[in-house]
C-alpha cells in the first residue's frame, strides 16, 4: 500500500503541491530572489499547464525595510539641510554642510563592506540614527567659520582660525560618540550578534564625519565661501535672555545644581509610567496562526476544519490570501491534528486596519470554531509570551500549568493562554506476559516488532518494491485501516516462536485501552510544561510578564517547581543587561578620553554630569505617544548621551580656551554659552529634523524605527535646553573643587616657587567681545 498522508497543504482553499525555497549562508536576499522568480519562469514556461502561486516571502518586507531605511536617509538629510540654510543664510554654507553627508555616507559603506557586513534591519537601523550626527562636525566648523567672516576676516584666514579653534572640540565630540558606542559591538550573547553591526557602524560612520569635518569642510569654505562683511553685534530677545539666564545660573551654582538632580530624579521616577517591551510589533502584511485539533483527530478532521476556516478568513476584505500547511507547526513540529495557517494581506498603506485590528478579527473567527484551540506565532515560530513551568512531578507540574492558565486569562492585553501540558489520548498498551514469552523463547523487541508492522507497516529493505518505470517504491505492509484499532484483530497476530511456528499476540501479551500523554518534555532533565499566550493591544511584554508573575499561583510555588522565562521575554533580558554593561564601559571609555584631551580630571566630570539630562526628554516623548521601553528606545538613550556629551564639550572646550587667555572664569563660561548657544541649537534642531521621518513610523518597518527616533527627539529638545544652562553652573562648581584641592595641596605639602600657579584662571579681563560679565565672590589661593 502508499504510505499513510501525514500531511496536506491548501492555497485559497484549492489542494496544491507547495515548497519552500531557503538561501544558503551568505548570500543576499534580494539576488536569491531574483534568481529564483526567473527559474520558476522557466518552468512555467516549459510546463504551461502549471500554475505557480508565490504563496509567502520575507524579500518584500526585507527590500521594503531597506527602501524605506534610504527614503527615510534622504528624507531625514533634506531637513537637516534645511535647518542649516535657515540658521546661516548662506547659500555656499549650508552647501558645504550638505557635502558632508554623501562623503561620510559613501565611505561608511565601504568599511561595512570592507567587515563583510550586509544592509539588515540593524545596519538600516544605524544608518538612521547615525544621519543627524553626519552633518553635526560640519556645521559646527561652518558655522564657526562665517562666525569668525562676520568678524571682518577673508574666506582663508577665517577657515584656518575657525578651524585651529573648534579642532579640539571637534575631535572630543567624535571620540566621545565612539567610545559610547564602540562597546555596544563587542557584548556577548544573543545580544552581541545583533548589535555587532550597529555599534562598527555608527563608530565609522561618525570616523568619517569627522575626517571630512577636518579635512575638506575648512578647504571648500577657505576657497568657496564669500565675504559676509561686518559683523552684526546686535543681540536678539531670545539671546538677550539665555545670557541673562546663565549668568544667573552661575552666581546660584547651588540652586541650579538642585534644580537639575530634581530633573534627573523626576525622569528616573517617571520611568515607572512606561511599560517596557522587547521589539515593537511590525506590520509586515503576514500573520501566522496555528490551529490545534483535539488527540485523537485524523488528518482528514484537520483537512475539514481548516477548509472550514479559511473560506470565513477570506471574507476579510484586509485578506489576500490564506495557505494552510496542514500536519506541521513552524519551526518544525510536526502531527496531523496541527495546521498552519498563513494570512497575507493587502499592503498596509491600502487598508484601514491595521494588522493587529486583523489579527483580533481573525481570532474572533477562529473563537466560533468548535473543539479547536489556536494562537498566533512571530517570525521564527515564537509566541508573544512564552513561559517554563519545570519540576521533578509530571502531575505536580501539570496542576501548576493548568492552575496558572486560568490566572493568567484574565491578564489585560493577554489572550489564548495555552498551557502545553500534554493532553491525553486513547492509546493502546502491550504488556508481554513474561513467564510465557521466556518459554516460547520471545524476546520483547520480536513483540514490539509483530505489533509495529501490524499497526505502523513496514517498508523494510528485504521486502519487495514496486518497479515504477524510474524508480522503485517500498511496499508497505500493514493492517487494514479499518483494524488497526481493533484489539480483537492484534490479538490475532501470529508471532515466531522457537521451532519455527508461531503463536497469536494475545498468547505472549496483554492487550488493552488506556489513557496517556502525547509527549513528555524535559528542561534541564526536569519534566516540563510551557505556558505560551499572545499580547493583544499593547507591546508591553516586560510589564506583561511583571503581571503574571504576580498572580497567586506563581508567587505561591510547590517545593522543586519553577518558573523561567524563554523566547523573547530571555532574549529581552539579556539585551537589557548587555546595554546596562555597554554604557557602563562607555562610559569609562569617554571620561578616558576627556582626560586626555583636556588634561585634567575634573573638568571632565562637568560633561559627565549633564548626561543624566538626556532621560527627561526621551521618556516625556514616549508618554506623550504612548510608547513603551524596547530596545529601540535604548538605542535612543544611547545616542542622546553621544549628544548631550557633545553639547558640554563645545562649553567647556571654549570656556577652558578663553580662561587660557586670561578672561576670568564667570566671564569665559557665559560668553561661551552665548557663542556656542547658535551651533549647539542648530546640530540638535537638525538631528531632530532628520529624525522626524523615522518618527512617523512610515513605509515597512517603521514601528521598529519610531520609538528610537521619538525617543531621541524628546530628549534632543529637553537636554539641549537644560545642558545650556546646567553644564555652565557645574562648570564653575567643578572649577571651585579644583581650586580647593590646590589649597588643600600647598597646605599640607607646601607652596610652589610660583604662586601664581596655584590658581586656575588670571584677573578678570574683557572677552573678545569687549564685555565683562560679573563675577561670582571667590576665595583667592593662598
Amino acid at each position: 500500500t502508499a504510505e499513510e498522508p501525514r500531511t496536506f497543504a491548501r492555497f485559497n482553499g484549492e489542494p496544491v503541491v507547495a515548497f519552500a525555497i531557503s538561501r544558503s549562508a551568505g548570500a543576499s536576499d534580494a539576488d536569491v530572489s531574483v534568481g529564483v522568480a526567473d527559474r520558476i519562469a522557466a518552468l512555467h514556461a516549459a510546463n504551461p499547464g502549471v500554475r505557480f502561486d508565490l504563496i509567502d516571502t520575507s524579500v518584500t518586507n526585507t527590500v521594503g525595510n531597506y527602501h524605506s531605511a534610504m527614503l527615510g536617509l534622504l528624507e531625514g538629510s533634506a531637513l537637516a539641510v534645511i535647518v542649516v540654510l535657515l540658521f546661516l543664510k548662506d547659500w555656499r554654507a549650508t552647501l558645504i554642510a550638505a557635502v558632508a553627508l554623501p562623503l561620510s555616507v559613501l565611505p561608511t559603506f565601504w568599511v561595512m563592506s570592507t567587515l563583510g557586513f550586509s544592509l539588515n534591519a540593524v545596519s538600516l537601523l544605524a544608518i538612521t540614527l547615525v544621519t543627524g550626527i553626519l552633518v553635526d562636525d560640519a556645521i559646527v566648523e561652518i558655522e564657526n567659520i562665517v562666525r569668525h567672516m562676520r568678524m571682518g576676516k577673508s574666506p582663508y584666514r577665517a577657515a584656518l582660525e575657525a578651524a585651529d579653534e573648534i579642532g579640539l572640540a571637534v575631535i572630543a565630540i567624535t571620540a566621545t560618540i565612539i567610545a559610547i558606542f564602540a562597546p555596544v559591538s563587542f557584548m556577548g550573547g544573543i545580544a552581541g550578534q545583533y548589535f555587532k553591526q550597529f555599534g562598527l557602524t555608527i563608530a565609522a560612520a561618525v570616523f568619517m564625519s569627522l575626517l571630512v569635518a577636518r579635512l575638506i569642510t575648512p578647504l571648500l569654505a577657505a576657497y568657496f565661501l564669500r565675504d559676509h562683511g561686518p559683523e552684526d553685534t546686535r543681540e536678539g530677545v531670545i539671546m538677550r535672555g539665555y545670557t541673562r539666564l546663565v549668568a544667573w545660573s552661575v552666581r546660584h551654582k547651588f540652586v541650579t545644581l538642585v534644580a537639575g538632580l530634581a530633573c534627573f530624579a523626576a525622569s528616573i521616577m517617571s520611568t515607572g509610567l512606561l511599560p517596557s517591551g522587547f521589539l515593537p510589533a511590525e506590520d509586515a502584511a503576514r500573520t501566522l496562526f496555528v490551529v490545534e485539533l483535539p488527540p485523537g483527530a485524523r488528518l482528514a478532521e484537520t483537512t475539514r476544519v481548516t477548509d472550514a476556516l479559511v473560506d470565513k478568513i477570506r471574507t476579510l476584505p484586509e485578506v489576500r490570501s490564506v495557505f494552510v500547511d496542514g500536519g506541521r507547526q513552524l519551526p518544525g513540529k510536526k502531527e496531523v491534528r496541527l495546521a498552519s495557517l498563513t494570512i497575507n494581506l493587502t499592503p498596509k498603506n491600502t487598508r484601514h486596519r491595521t494588522q493587529k485590528e486583523v489579527d483580533v478579527a481573525v481570532g474572533a473567527i477562529l473563537r466560533q470554531q468548535p473543539d479547536i484551540r489556536f494562537w498566533a506565532l512571530r517570525e521564527g515560530g515564537q509566541r508573544d509570551l512564552a513561559l517554563i513551568i519545570a519540576g521533578p512531578d509530571k502531575a505536580v507540574v501539570a496542576d501548576v500549568s493548568q492552575r496558572l492558565q486560568r490566572e493568567a486569562a484574565g491578564v489585560p492585553h493577554l489572550v489564548n493562554v495555552i498551557s502545553t501540558a500534554p493532553l491525553d489520548r486513547t492509546e493502546i498498551r502491550i504488556r508481554p506476559k513474561a513467564g510465557v514469552a521466556a518459554d516460547l523463547g520471545v524476546s520483547t523487541d520480536l513483540i514490539a516488532e509483530t505489533v509495529r508492522v501490524g499497526t505502523i507497516g513496514d517498508i523494510g529493505a528485504n521486502l519487495a518494491k514496486f518497479n515504477a518505470r524510474d524508480r522503485q517504491v517500498p511496499i508497505r505492509v500493514q493492517l487494514p485501516d479499518r483494524l488497526r484499532g481493533d484489539l480483537a484483530q492484534l490479538e490475532t497476530l501470529k508471532v515466531p516462536v522457537k521451532g519455527g511456528a508461531a503463536v497469536p499476540l494475545s498468547t505472549v501479551a496483554d492487550l488493552s485501552l488506556g489513557q496517556g500523554p502525547t509527549a513528555i518534555d524535559r528542561y534541564d532533565r526536569a519534566i516540563r510544561v510551557a505556558l505560551e499566550g499572545d499580547m493583544q493591544g499593547s507591546d508591553a511584554l516586560g510589564s506583561l510578564i511583571d503581571q503574571v508573575m504576580q498572580l497567586p499561583t506563581a508567587k505561591s510555588l510547590p517545593p522543586g517547581v519553577t518558573i523561567s522565562q524563554t523566547g523573547d521575554a530571555e532574549v529581552m533580558g539579556e539585551v537589557f543587561s548587555g546595554f546596562a554593561l555597554a554604557m557602563g564601559a562607555g562610559l569609562m571609555m569617554v571620561f578616558g578620553v576627556l582626560i586626555l584631551l583636556f588634561g585634567s580630571f575634573l573638568q571632565p566630570m562637568t560633561i559627565l554630569f549633564s548626561l543624566p539630562l538626556s532621560i527627561g526628554g526621551a521618556i516625556l516623548g514616549l508618554l506623550v505617544f504612548h510608547k513603551p521601553i524596547s530596545m529601540p528606545v535604548v538605542i535612543g538613550i544611547l545616542m542622546l548621551m553621544g549628544v548631550v556629551t557633545k553639547n558640554a564639550i563645545m562649553l567647556v572646550d571654549f570656556a577652558v580656551e578663553e580662561m587660557s587667555r586670561g578672561v576670568d572664569r564667570a566671564t569665559a563660561i557665559i560668553d561661551a554659552g552665548r557663542k556656542r548657544a547658535r551651533p549647539i541649537v542648530m546640530t540638535t534642531i537638525a538631528m531632530a529634523a532628520g529624525m522626524v521621518p523615522s518618527a512617523m513610523a512610515l513605509g515597512i518597518g517603521g514601528e521598529f524605527r519610531a520609538p528610537m527616533a521619538i525617543a531621541v527627539i524628546g530628549g534632543l529638545i529637553v537636554s539641549t535646553g537644560l545642558s545650556l544652562v546646567f553644564v555652565p553652573a557645574i562648570f564653575v562648581l567643578m572649577d571651585d573643587l579644583s581650586r580647593l584641592i590646590v589649597r588643600l595641596f600647598v597646605r599640607f605639602v607646601g607652596e610652589r616657587d610660583d604662586p601664581e600657579d596655584a590658581g586656575l584662571t588670571s584677573p578678570a579681563r574683557p572677552a573678545n567681545d569687549g564685555r565683562t560679565y560679573p563675577s561670582p565672590p571667590r576665595v583667592a589661593a593662598e
